[in-house]
């Protein structure tokens, strides 16, 4: 029988394999391609900055360079871990407030964390007065600048407070208008304590008010949104929890530490990284109390020289390696406490 006239007319099948889309239209290509135009445009953008800046400085016969560094720094710094005194050369000036800022910052980073997650836990407490406390401490500082916040510690704490024998003693402990003296080992490994020498306060251990009113109040203030960042962890963690470990008779405080804060750990990490970074770019307001920190040797340092632009850039170096620091630990340790599918 002869073939229809239809079957002849029919068109061809198409191929049986998928054909590849135009390359406009490839999602794998299309993110690759927008990110190169995007990074293009960056790097116009930093590289139309920096001719800018070269021009400018060059009309103004002030090239970059660092030879200002080695030279005599002309200014000596109250407190410093790192001896250094006006002889010595720029570097050495702002390394010793590298220190001072490092000084800070960890204490800061500790004192805050154990205040904070007091502060968080206390949230939870079954005594109305504690969660009472826990709410008004972290509702009123947290809506104080932290500028306003160090300057009360300094000038309406600190300052006030009387010296010799009138200073506050506690065991170990003296607190005093000159400087916060604690016990500890002094020459020969032999405990001391703090005293009384010719009127004036002695011990191993001294912290200037500067930096006791730069520490108290990065404490306080960062402990707050800390006390937050822990309370929302907690909140996270189901309450069939609490309820199993009290029906094993386990106590508030023993169910908080062992069965409710380790899987609340994983929701706290991420919050708790950026206030640890927001605590360690609030220390650059040491200069409001007087403290010699890094970003205040800076600035003597950029009025002695004249080098403003050099300056900034170490500033800007230094605190964005501090703060990316941070966040790689913080990050490392978040891994470690997440949970792993199998």
């Amino acid at each position: 029988m002869p073939p229809s006239s239809s079957s002849k007319l029919s068109p061809p099948l198409p191929p049986t394999g998928d054909t590849p889309p135009p390359w406009w239209r490839d999602r794998r290509v299309v993110p690759w391609l927008v990110q190169a135009a995007v990074g293009l445009v960056v790097l116009l953008v930093i590289a139309f900055l920096l001719g800018n800046l070269v021009r400018n400085l060059s009309a103004a016969g002030l090239l970059l360079t660092w030879r200002w560094l080695s030279q005599p720094a002309g200014f000596d710094l109250a407190e410093s871990i790192v001896p250094f005194d006006a002889g010595m050369p720029y570097w050495r000036g702002l390394l010793a407030g590298l220190a001072n800022t490092l000084r800070a910052v960890v204490g800061g980073l500790v004192g805050a964390t154990v205040l904070g997650t007091l502060a968080g836990m206390a949230a939870f407490s079954s005594n109305g007065l504690l969660r009472g406390l826990a709410r008004v401490y972290v509702e009123v500082v947290r809506n104080i600048p932290l500028l306003l916040q160090l300057v009360f510690w300094y000038f309406v704490v600190f300052l006030t407070l009387p010296n010799g024998a009138a200073a506050f003693q506690l065991p170990g402990i003296v607190l005093a208008k000159s400087g916060l003296y604690v016990a500890g080992l002094a020459e020969g490994l032999r405990w001391q304590g703090p005293h009384l020498l010719n009127g004036v306060w002695q011990a191993p251990v001294r912290l200037s008010v500067e930096f006791a009113a730069l520490l108290t109040g990065l404490i306080i203030y960062s402990g707050a949104f800390i006390a937050e960042v822990v309370r929302g962890g907690i909140a996270a963690v189901p309450k069939g929890q609490w309820e199993a470990a009290s029906s094993l008779g386990l106590r508030w405080f023993t169910t908080l530490r062992r069965v409710v804060l380790p899987q609340a750990l994983r929701v706290i990490l991420p919050g708790l990284n950026t206030q640890y970074i927001s605590l360690a770019k609030n220390s650059s307001l040491a200069v409001a109390v007087g403290f010699s920190d890094l970003y205040s040797v800076a600035e003597t340092t950029l009025n002695q020289t004249g080098r403003a632009v050099e300056v900034y850039l170490i500033l800007l170096g230094v605190y964005l390696s501090l703060d990316l620091l941070i966040s790689a630990l913080m990050n490392g340790l978040n891994q470690l406490v997440q949970i792993r599918e199998r």
